[in-house]
């Protein structure tokens, strides 16, 4: 178990730190933006299931095989790019009647949601950053390492809930606003497609 003190050492570091911009942030903004707030939530259940595979993958030592495998850290990297890539050619090509529907959150909830878990896992920034970052706050006298990782990984996951959640309601209310005039929805469109865009450049040139 962890201690007060670290819990809530570990709970404002993870606050902020979902807080900062960052490429799941930002793809949960744009998805809220073009969609509507449910369709930001179900992105953020996805990319929370992702974090439950990176927080297992820490604690059971998988993720040192990204920190040590140029080969693994350069297919999962390049594999996530592509879907970007995928994400914003989807983007461009979309009008007014797009994605911003109502109707295209009601009929692809399970697209949404698969949309997030792929957009984490084929991150493996995400699992090194893990490897870094949890190990820090557990200490071997508090009990089995494993399960204090898998505690420090389920309270970042709430967290993210809450801070993505926050994200997907002013997004989707802004982009609500945004959608009532068609030539705002395109524009939208063209910029959710450059973010997708210019966040599969950044993923495809991180380095280890």
């Amino acid at each position: 178990m962890l201690s007060p003190d670290t819990f809530l050492l570990f709970l404002t570091a993870s606050l902020l730190l979902c807080l900062a911009p960052g490429p799941d942030n930002i793809f949960v903004l744009t998805q809220a933006m073009l969609r509507g707030t449910a369709s930001g939530i179900l992105v953020t259940l996805g990319l929370c299931t992702g974090l439950l595979v990176h927080t297992s993958a820490v604690a059971l030592g998988v993720a040192v095989i990204f920190q040590e495998s140029l080969l693994a850290f350069t297919i999962l990297k390049l594999c996530g790019a592509a879907y970007l890539l995928y994400l914003a050619w989807g983007a461009f090509r979309a009008g007014a009647s797009g994605l911003g529907t109502v109707n295209a959150v009601s009929l692809d909830k399970l697209a949404l949601y698969r949309r997030g878990i792929v957009m984490n896992i084929t991150n493996p920034k995400v699992s090194i950053f893990f490897l870094a970052f949890l190990p820090q706050f557990t200490n071997p006298a508090s009990g089995h390492l494993t399960l204090q990782l898998l505690e420090l990984g389920a309270v970042f996951i709430v967290c993210t809930l809450l801070v993505f959640g926050l994200i997907s309601v002013l997004a989707g209310k802004l982009g609500s606003w945004f959608s009532q005039s068609p030539k705002a929805e395109v524009v939208m469109n063209r910029i959710a497609g450059s973010v997708f865009a210019a966040l599969a450049v950044k993923l495809a040139l991180t380095q280890r």
